[in-house]
């Protein structure tokens, strides 16, 4: 196998992506003191909620996802975060490279309701690494796979998810709804000369006899 090892030292958010970026900064270790020409990598982001405490205020807002807390311990188990790829450049003995991981505010997806349920602390993080080192040797290269059982873990502050989206999405959420509903929101609002979506879904709620907070 390659005889590369990754760790997790640091995360950040990536104030200049095309979308929401948190960066995940690995160190790469080759134990053989060989030179690396490059590692074409896959990873594969778990989270682990199981690993972390939740007060109530937090259990009351992941209830889509895991239900009464009473059945934790079966609902409570790791989940797909996202899959991402890197190409990391030459080096030797050891390196440092960023890995891109895109994040959404879209709560059709679990990751991203997770996330947003949490105010503090951190969320475990399992990375599952894969894919191809290649070595230079003599006048060609040879490649090896980055071995299956290669992995990381990391604690991820819930302030730099958080930080992420207060970027791209400042002091506001994101939330998908079919055009028909958009079309029928988008008449609502008109006729009652609304100024904007918050005011509109105020007026909803109001009507609905929903109580704020």
């Amino acid at each position: 196998m390659s005889g590369v090892r990754f760790d997790v030292t640091d995360s950040l958010v990536e104030p200049y992506a095309a979308q929401p970026t948190l960066l995940l900064r690995l160190r790469i270790t080759e134990d053989d003191g060989l030179p690396i020409h490059a590692i074409a990598l896959r990873c594969q982001l778990m989270i682990e909620p199981q690993r972390r405490g939740y007060d109530e205020a937090a259990a009351g807002r992941l209830y889509e996802l895991f239900g009464d807390t009473p059945q934790w311990g079966e609902s409570l188990r790791p989940f797909l975060w996202t899959h991402v790829s890197a190409m990391v450049p030459g080096f030797t003995g050891e390196t440092e490279h960023d890995l891109a991981v895109a994040c959404t505010y879209d709560f059709e997806v679990a990751a991203a309701k997770y996330f947003h349920a949490l105010r503090d602390g951190t969320v475990s993080v399992s990375l599952q690494f894969s894919g191809t080192v290649f070595r230079k040797e003599g006048s060609g290269f040879s490649a090896v796979p980055v071995g299956w059982d290669v992995d990381a873990s990391y604690q991820l502050p819930v302030s730099v998810w958080r930080g992420v989206m207060d970027r791209y999405f400042p002091e506001s959420g994101w939330m998908r709804v079919s055009t028909e509903t958009l079309d029928r929101l988008q008449q609502y609002k008109a006729e009652r000369a609304l100024r904007g979506w918050d005011e509109t879904l105020e007026r909803l709620m109001k009507e609905a006899g929903v109580d704020e907070g």
